[in-house]
């Protein structure tokens, strides 16, 4: 079950504190398999449990002469557990046993949040998308009126894309949740295989089938793409917010609370910095991505040119997708959807936009589809350039029913509850 936490806590995830505490959870999950195995006694085991801490500070100075963060780690908790039981500590690992298997368990608490948060936008939309169902508006291609649509299907395609982003994250979840306990180089020279299988249990976490000291870093690059891709999803329905918000054709609003203001000088101003501010942010969670697959080329069993990087990219991620998750949730819940204007666009130029339906009703009354064509981009483009009213144009080519018919909404209405029933609305 995915419990929610703030975005105050998925820092908290990623903060030194933390770190360490995760180390502490798999040592002592390796602590606990060698009691399982009947090396450590049970005696040993629970006084460690009971006293193996660290304190921060302690390891920033041991850190400062030995300059290891692992060692200084397992230093300040040694000191803790005393010498009788510290060298049952550490015993057969490497640091990145530790640094790995610590890591995966932060990805892991670090997306919970992020599916919660999902979870939250993908249920606006589905509300967005039902009470917009019937709303006419533009369709557009090229930023160009195209075709009628409602709102509610045009909702439908961000909802999609959501919901792949969901099993796309979820699939990556799953793939980066995985720990090795498997020594130097990966060859359990010191260690049994059976008690990385055992910790990792304990810890509810797979086994790599290979970890060469480390854990490849496709995986991670992998789970950094879902979260790109989730990202870029955010910022399509930004842009989409942003164009239609823009004063030429005002169809939307983002929420505009009492009290706020849009520009130092300009009174009349509001601007949907909102979805610009997550516009921004994706290009940061994108351009973590290519650091991410910088990372997956290392020196052969290892090397450290990839830590440096992860200790910034992933808690930037995963932070930001938390945030920008919240702010999209509360654009989609505000948004204002001014219908009014929506007809009014629909209606530009005399209803240039109904020209396709126009063009396939003069063909079925015999005309070939190259005249038929020649006549209605004609009238249409005649309409546009000079600011007139394609329908009237067209009333010398169609008789009045003839133009009720081409220019009548319903046969644009006519499959929207099909595709609505496709996403169970």
């Amino acid at each position: 079950m995915i419990t929610r936490y703030s975005r105050e806590e998925i820092s908290n995830i990623w903060t030194q504190q933390s770190k360490f505490s995760y180390y502490l959870k798999v040592e002592l999950a390796v602590v606990e398999a060698y009691n399982k195995m009947g090396v450590v006694s049970n005696e040993a085991l629970e006084h460690i449990k009971k006293t193996a801490k660290f304190d921060l500070k302690r390891i920033d100075e041991i850190e400062k002469v030995v300059q290891h963060d692992v060692i200084a780690f397992l230093t300040s908790v040694n000191e803790n557990v005393g010498e009788k039981y510290s060298g049952l500590i550490h015993m057969g690992l490497t640091s990145s046993d530790v640094i790995d298997t610590a890591f995966a368990l932060q990805i892991i608490d670090s997306t919970k949040i992020i599916l919660d948060d999902l979870d939250k936008v993908i249920s606006s939309l589905k509300n967005l998308a039902k009470k917009t169902k019937y709303t006419l508006c533009v369709g557009r291609s090229h930023g160009i009126g195209a075709e009628v649509e409602t709102f509610g299907f045009k909702i439908l395609n961000h909802l999609e894309m959501f919901n792949r982003a969901k099993e796309r994250l979820l699939f990556a979840l799953n793939e980066v949740s995985m720990g090795q306990i498997s020594g130097p180089v990966g060859t359990y020279s010191n260690i049994d295989p059976e008690i990385e299988k055992l910790a990792l249990e304990i810890l509810n976490l797979k086994p790599a089938k290979i970890s060469t000291q480390i854990i490849a870093r496709d995986v991670h690059a992998n789970y950094m793409a879902a979260l790109a891709i989730l990202a870029s999803c955010i910022e399509n329905f930004a842009v989409e917010v942003r164009h239609l918000q823009r004063w030429e054709v005002a169809e939307v609003e983002e929420g505009f609370s009492k009290g706020q203001k849009g520009s130092s000088a300009m009174p009349h101003k509001k601007n949907p910095v909102k979805s610009e501010n997550l516009t921004g942010l994706a290009r940061v969670v994108r351009g973590n991505l290519t650091a991410s697959m910088e990372d997956i080329v290392l020196w052969h069993e290892r090397d450290i040119s990839h830590s440096s990087v992860e200790r910034v990219i992933f808690p930037d991620s995963t932070i930001l997708l938390d945030f920008m998750l919240s702010r999209l949730d509360g654009i989609i819940n505000n948004l204002v959807i001014k219908e009014q204007n929506m007809l009014l666009n629909l209606d530009k130029y005399g209803g240039i936009i109904f020209s396709q339906s126009c063009l396939l009703h003069l063909i079925k009354k015999g005309m070939t589809r190259e005249k038929a064509y020649e006549i209605v981009q004609k009238e249409a483009l005649d309409a546009f350039n000079n600011n007139g009213n394609f329908r009237e144009n067209m009333k010398q080519h169609l008789d009045n029913s003839d133009i009720e018919e081409c220019f009548s909404y319903k046969n644009y209405l006519k499959n929207i509850d099909t595709i609505f029933a496709r996403f169970g609305l």
